[in-house]
């Protein structure tokens, strides 16, 4: 009975164990995008910089594919600040993401500690008989 108990506890902590695996690689997957959006971010906010050094009628430049086409630098302005918009906004999604996955991490771990103390407690409840 107690042998069956015990192989159940240990079958219920490795689950637990591939659960904390797979909560890990999400965070380290997060932290990647996240470096990338804030790499995109600096970028950004440093064209943002230099176009609002340009006077009105100075010629701006977009690369679309091999080609650069010329483009009004209002709308240029306009195309930066929505796009430092929505990395902004992408940041603090995955701001929130991250947040919910080290919570979960945490009561993972958590859960399976005190399932080690129970399989301890079994093994040795199972020595002293």
């Amino acid at each position: 009975m107690a042998s069956s108990a015990l192989k159940e506890q240990q079958r219920d902590l490795e689950n637990k164990a591939n659960d904390l695996s797979k909560l890990q690689k999400d965070i380290a997957k997060n932290h990647q995008v996240r470096k990338k959006y804030t790499i995109q971010l600096g970028e950004n906010e440093l064209v943002l910089k230099e176009l609002d050094l340009l006077q009105e009628d100075a010629n701006v430049y977009k690369l679309i594919g091999p080609v650069l086409v010329k483009q009004d630098l209002a709308e240029a302005n306009a195309n930066v600040r929505k796009r430092i918009e929505y990395i902004s906004a992408e940041l603090k999604r995955l701001d929130a993401a991250l947040q919910d996955l080290e919570e979960k991490q945490t009561s993972k771990k958590d859960a399976i500690y005190k399932l080690q103390q129970r399989i301890q407690s079994l093994q040795a409840g199972k020595a002293k008989a």
